[in-house]
């Protein structure tokens, strides 16, 4: 359970840096997103959750 917090905090780190330092590029983000088609949003979310599976299982193995 301890393991889910911390995740769910540094999750919440990067996402409030991301606020702090780049406020405008975050916007013109939201802004874009709606013109992306559903196919591409998929292959995005598919890229980023493989790259957190795979920094989890580098992580466990250090």
């Amino acid at each position: 359970m301890s393991t889910l917090f911390l995740a769910i905090g540094l999750v919440l780190v990067v996402e409030g840096l991301a606020y702090a330092l780049a406020p405008s590029f975050i916007r013109r983000m939201a802004e874009e997103l709606p013109k992306l088609g559903d196919d591409q949003l998929r292959v995005f979310g598919v890229a980023a959750l493989a790259i957190g599976v795979g920094l989890i299982y580098v992580t466990k193995l250090l």
